[in-house]
């Protein structure tokens, strides 16, 4: 076991184990002294931040959403150490879905559903909720290294009630095996706001261009499910969620066509739900390319030397623990 799975396995066996009230301060302590000591992953933070906010938030305002930002980080990470331990009631009283209505007639009528997240909020608590409701929902998941600390984020998912496909290595590609599940009526949620990759599809995303997962879009029109986005954030008391409303189509045409502009469509709905709360998106990866030393997002879409800063997706995922925002 190396030093990262230690650290993860004992974070699900000791936060889990103690009150929340009693690991809260130590969690917030951490994020305070990450953002004071202005890492990396801080420091790409504070750069996706600006570039949300714009230019007219003052520098010690963009300080205080940074602060905010990475003490949701570690609310994330406190809550999701602590769901193995929660009862079904209790994950039910944790989140809250504004449009539940929505999948909750789509399960009944066995109709599938593809739901675009953002790296925001608590979206392991949100397939957890869905579990809980008994809803059938399928996800992917991207490989880590070493693969027993793969295992170990793949098994915390599936014992919440997550079916989780493997990104790669797989029996078989596993959009082939999502658009089975939507067509049985399964619920796929997809993590969609960053991919990097030469796979990702270009678009604009709070005005400069950057790449995104083709998937959700793809899987959409494969299937002619309804594509949804949705706004994450946290509460004093619980995690929240909204959904957009369903995603239109394009107009008949080339499918790649068809695909870069429900992607663009998917981005639009996931930068109006950020905005609305930038202090939730959990997003210390590069997003626009290589930062300059004040924090300021570049205008490409890789690093100077063609990397992309860290695994992507070209399907969207249910995020894979380190390395992710």
């Amino acid at each position: 076991m190396n030093l990262a799975e230690a650290g993860y396995a004992a974070g699900w066996r000791l936060v889990r184990a103690l009150p929340a009230g009693a690991t809260w301060p130590v969690f917030a302590a951490g994020a305070d002294l990450a953002t004071r000591r202005r890492g990396r992953g801080v420091t790409r933070l504070a750069g996706n931040l600006r570039r949300v906010v714009g230019p007219q938030v003052s520098d010690a305002e963009l300080d205080a959403l940074v602060r905010a930002g990475m003490r949701s980080y570690a609310r994330y990470w406190q809550e999701a150490f602590r769901l193995p331990a929660l009862g079904r009631d209790d994950i039910l009283r944790a989140f809250h879905l504004d449009g539940e209505e929505v999948l909750a007639d789509a399960v009944a009528a066995g109709r599938g559903v593809i739901v675009a997240l953002p790296h925001a909020g608590n979206y392991d608590l949100a397939g957890a909720w869905v579990a809980a409701k008994g809803w059938p929902i399928t996800t992917v998941a991207e490989r880590l290294k070493p693969e027993s600390l793969y295992e170990r984020f793949l098994a915390f998912r599936r014992d919440l009630g997550m079916e989780i496909l493997p990104l790669t290595g797989g029996e078989r590609p596993a959009i082939d095996v999502l658009e089975e599940r939507v067509r049985a009526g399964a619920i796929v949620p997809l993590l969609a706001d960053r991919d990097l990759s030469a796979r990702g599809v270009e678009v604009e995303f709070f005005g400069a261009r950057t790449r995104m997962p083709p998937g959700p879009a793809l899987l959409a029109l494969r299937t002619g499910a309804p594509l949804y986005t949705v706004t994450m954030w946290f509460d004093a008391d619980r995690a929240c969620a909204r959904l957009s409303e369903p995603i239109p189509p394009p107009p008949p045409g080339p499918l790649d066509r068809r695909v870069r502009e429900l992607t663009q469509r998917v981005a639009d709905g996931l930068a109006r739900g950020i905005a609305e709360h930038p202090e939730d998106w959990h997003m210390l990866q590069r997003m626009w390319g290589s930062l300059s030393p004040d924090g300021s997002a570049g205008s490409g879409s890789r690093s100077p030397d063609g990397s992309s800063g860290g695994p992507a997706s070209p399907i969207g995922s249910a995020g894979s623990g380190p390395g992710r925002a």
